[in-house]
């Protein structure tokens, strides 16, 4: 049998096959563990550590240590003065942003006992972990994007609606006033009380309007969980009362279950409603009525969304879902309300799409499953 030498250690040729197996066999595992990333980051490159320890020629004595960012593991207590070793650089973005080592006991074992092909595996496997942590990276800035790009529609909505909003307000703050100066005036008469029970009744009302606001404007994260469907787009449809007063136009609301449970968030979902409706009541001609619809096929909810205005232009279909295009005039719209509600339909593992309504305007229909968990 020939011997070969290897970085001054002796290793025969069926030792170097063996070897050979057990870097190969590390490279499926490693591949398989990263395409197959499901769990944090840091429970994968836990699973990457464990793995690569069992390739090194003398696996029952290495220690494998891997630092990235803020991360750091290794395989067992480690002094690194009482080790010899091998390091790969580890680069993101073509900085370096850690290493990753192999150690031997110092004493047992010297700089000789590691293998040329060892040092390659170990470069290969940095490069692995550059390549997952990128994306990982990528991944993180592109949900950022897309919640910036969220909070972003909901502070468009929120100016679309404030000025009917501010409408509504005007009453209840009309009643709180005028009856806090007959409490001036008055004594403690029942009278009295009663209009002081009139004050308190707007006020709480006022309240809940500009909470509901408030509630719909902050960031937060994705909440799904099952609601009943009918009050969150009856509440839509009220809060956009003054919207279609102002457009002389109305609406109908055709369903058959109003306790009809959906597994959504209900924050966005009422994003989705308000997009919608806006881009609905801005193309509809007066007196016409938008219709809103929902129902269930299977295991599947759908809600349809039909104005009677002019139509989608058809060299204009295949783009509406597009960031920041718009048919509007410069200043009128952002172009992102619909890129938003196909974003927020699709993380929600629903559909959208458009298509022509009978005899005039367009339909806009969503599924979304009933459970999505």
């Amino acid at each position: 049998m020939i011997a070969l030498k290897t970085m001054g250690s002796i290793i025969t040729t069926e030792e170097t096959l063996q070897e050979r197996i057990k870097e190969l066999s590390c490279l499926y595992d490693v591949s398989s563990v990263i395409i197959l990333h499901e769990e944090s980051v840091t429970d994968t490159l836990d699973k990457i550590c464990s793995i690569l320890e069992r390739a090194w020629r003398f696996s029952d004595k290495a220690i494998i240590e891997l630092q990235l960012g803020d991360y750091y593991f290794s395989t067992s207590k480690l002094m690194p003065e009482e080790t010899v070793f091998q390091q790969s650089i580890i680069s993101v973005f073509n900085e370096s942003k850690g290493y990753l080592k192999v150690h031997y006991p110092l004493g047992e074992f010297s700089q000789n006992d590691f293998l040329c092909d060892e040092q390659k595996l170990l470069n290969k496997v940095s490069s692995d972990i550059s390549s997952f942590y990128e994306r990982h990276l990528n991944q993180e800035k592109n949900e950022l994007l897309k919640r910036n790009m969220e909070r972003v529609d909901r502070l468009a909505i929120l100016g679309e609606i404030t000025a009917g909003i501010a409408h509504e307000l005007n009453t209840p703050l009309g009643n709180i006033l005028g009856f806090a100066e007959l409490i001036q005036e008055s004594t403690k008469e029942k009278q009295s009380q009663l209009d002081c029970a009139k004050i308190i009744k707007a006020a709480i009302y006022s309240r809940e309007v500009v909470k509901k606001l408030m509630f719909f404007s902050c960031e937060m994260p994705q909440n799904r969980r099952f609601v009943e469907v009918v009050p969150v787009i009856s509440e839509a449809l009220s809060l956009m009362g003054p919207n279609f007063k102002k457009a002389e136009i109305s609406y109908e609301f055709d369903y058959q279950d109003p306790q009809l449970e959906v597994q959504l968030d209900s924050i966005q979902f009422t994003q989705i409603l308000f997009n919608i409706l806006i881009n609905a009541i801005y193309v509809s001609p007066k007196n016409s009525v938008i219709k809103v619809k929902i129902y269930v096929l299977e295991s599947d909810f759908f809600i349809e969304i039909a104005d009677q205005g002019p139509g989608i232009v058809e060299e204009f279909k295949s783009k509406i879902f597009e960031p920041f295009f718009t048919t509007k005039p410069v200043g009128e719209g952002s172009g992102l309300g619909l890129s938003v509600v196909h974003g927020i339909v699709k993380s929600h593992k629903g559909d959208i799409f458009s298509f022509d309504n009978v005899p005039q305007g367009t339909i806009f229909q969503i599924r979304l499953p009933l459970k999505t968990i």
